[in-house]
């Protein structure tokens, strides 16, 4: 099984590979602001842990181009989809290690993350691994157990380093050990040890990162959870576990809530059942009770990936239906086709009334010439000493499009805050001041901050207006000025 393995995984990785080197989408914000952060490399950012822009470092050696940024993403899930089937083989067989390779592979959320560089890609990459180590080291013995300990815990680290997320499986574990006794005769004191020594060693520099830099990332996780300023509730709920089902797959995460729900209320769970149970467990519930509260994004829940598509492979065959399975499995491979073909081809994603769902991927090399352009033409009355953009979208396609221009041939590119505290890692690294603030070109995306930014120069030019197209019934716009003698606010 292990060649069939390795040859479906090398067939989707060729295809994702073809679709990023043909596709003519751009980068969108989030993916150039990694890039941007790839630029400086860092312990730590603003608002994520490091690893993201390590990995697109690695993979623009040889250039900045889009397939480049992106290419890490297919590696990714190809590696992720390959450490699972070994970790479901040790718990089940071959037959259920591929088909849950496959579940996984051809989940929606995988499809998506192998076009786009994200967190959620290197996160799930090393939580699959993590889990292989976990399951490895419940039957090794010696040596190979503490090596088991020594690759979950850096698997852990490294999933810690590329999302927050990485504890939930440390809580999946924890979980596992509570419930299971045999779990718990697997371990040492010596495999302990060193797990937990490996994971301390992996984490330690973002963890100093954020100690010297005033807890940036965990005060922008507090901001993202929201707590008493955003609404939540049953309707709130009910939309995360509806965002489940476009995350898994509709019959894949019916199988999963209702095969969990029933087996545990039965006591039918087989042990390894309720291993991978433990380690998906607390990403649901965790994120679900955050939605009861506050709201919850669907992909928040993604460190539940990899042991979810064990157990819908498991159980369904467990349940005598492999050809429901292949059926499932048919459809969602006829959904990632038609992807390729979208991302390839958005004339056909327009044609056919879709051309919407690309506007996050559409305009911003366009938003940035005419920002390099209108900076070009201010520079011939007197040099401009700064561009400044008011939003956080426009700053990174700008930083990534213009990347040629601002700081080259054309003034530095500066984030203008609308307050007193940084509110993304641009706000924080490269703002607006009054040292580079003499002669700027003040842009601000769709006009949201024009008159505050105009009452903060000691002179302000007129306002001109650009926009471009993104596809369907949207376009984008922003509004430009030449302010002069750039005052920032007091912060109180």
């Amino acid at each position: 099984m292990w060649g069939w393995a390795v040859g479906s995984t090398l067939l989707l990785l060729i295809l994702r590979l073809a679709a990023i080197r043909l596709s003519p989408l751009q980068l969108y914000a989030d993916e150039a602001q990694y890039w941007l952060w790839s630029r400086q490399l860092d312990f730590g950012y603003f608002t994520k842990p490091p690893l993201i822009a390590w990995v697109i470092r690695a993979t623009t050696l040889g250039g900045d181009a889009e397939p480049l940024v992106r290419l890490s993403s297919p590696l990714l899930h190809a590696a992720a989809g390959l450490f699972l089937f070994r970790a479901a083989r040790r718990l089940y067989d071959g037959r259920a290690a591929l088909f849950a390779l496959l579940v996984y592979a051809l989940m929606p959320a995988v499809q998506l993350g192998s076009f786009v560089v994200s967190t959620d890609t290197p996160l799930v990459a090393c939580l699959a691994g993590a889990l292989w180590a976990y399951v490895a080291l419940q039957t090794s013995e010696g040596r190979g157990k503490l090596l088991a300990a020594a690759a979950l815990g850096l698997a852990l680290g490294l999933g810690f380093l590329a999302k927050y997320a990485a504890l939930y499986a440390v809580l999946g574990a924890l979980l596992h050990l509570a419930l299971s006794r045999s779990g718990r005769r697997a371990w040492t004191p010596a495999a302990a040890a060193v797990a937990v020594a490996v994971f301390t060693l992996a984490i330690a520099p973002n963890v100093i990162w954020n100690v010297t830099h005033n807890m940036a990332a965990v005060g922008h996780l507090a901001r993202e959870a929201a707590w008493g300023e955003r609404s939540g509730g049953l309707v709130r709920a009910a939309d995360f576990l509806g965002g489940q089902f476009g995350v898994f797959g509709p019959i894949p995460f019916a199988v999963l809530l209702g095969g969990g729900i029933w087996l545990a209320a039965r006591r039918k769970l087989e042990p390894q059942d309720g291993l991978l149970l433990a380690w998906a467990t607390p990403a649901l519930v965790i994120v679900l009770a955050q939605a009861l509260i506050a709201g919850a994004k669907a992909n928040w829940a993604a460190a539940a990936f990899a042991p979810g598509s064990i157990l819908v492979a498991a159980w369904m065959l467990r349940w005598g239906r492999p050809r429901l399975l292949i059926a499932v499995l048919a459809f969602q491979a006829a959904v990632a086709l038609a992807g390729l073909v979208g991302v390839t081809s958005p004339g056909i994603v327009e044609r056919v009334g879709l051309g919407s769902a690309l506007k996050g991927v559409r305009g911003g090399r366009e938003l940035t010439e005419l920002i390099v352009g209108r900076a070009r033409l201010e520079s011939f009355a007197a040099p401009i000493t700064a561009v400044a953009i008011d939003n956080r979208e426009l700053f990174n396609t700008a930083a990534y499009y213009g990347r040629d221009y601002f700081g080259k041939d054309g003034p530095p590119l500066k984030a203008w805050r609308p307050g007193p505290s940084p509110q993304y890692q641009a706000e924080l690294a490269t703002p607006l001041t009054a040292a580079n603030g003499q002669r700027v070109l003040a842009v601000s995306k769709d006009g949201v901050y024009v008159d505050a930014m105009r009452a903060q120069f000691r002179t302000a030019g007129p306002t001109d207006i650009g926009d471009v197209w993104l596809g369907g019934k949207h376009t984008s716009k922003v509004d430009m000025f030449v302010g002069e003698g750039f005052r920032p606010p007091i912060a109180r």
